[in-house]
């Protein structure tokens, strides 16, 4: 079972490879505003590159509930803890 660390981890490799910026750390509180170039693409994106990383597939309402990294690591954890 992964822990949260583990996903902030893995959250910060995804995170520089879509957004190719190798200074990228998140956190639980990291918005879209808080990185320069997250707009409705690179999300897209990002959710899809989140999804092959963990190996799960997020709902349409999940995706819309993420305001934050945290929430987006709270649905990770949920899902792979099953």
């Amino acid at each position: 079972m992964l822990t949260r660390e583990e996903v902030l981890n893995r959250f910060n490799l995804v995170f520089r490879d879509v957004f190719d910026d190798e200074t990228i750390i998140v956190t639980d509180a990291t918005t879209a505003d808080d990185i320069e170039d997250w707009e409705s693409l690179t999300h897209i994106n990002l959710i899809l590159a989140i999804e092959e990383e963990f190996g799960i597939k997020f709902t349409m309402s999940e995706v819309t509930l993420m305001k934050n990294v945290g929430e987006m690591a709270d649905i990770v954890l949920e899902k792979t803890g099953k």
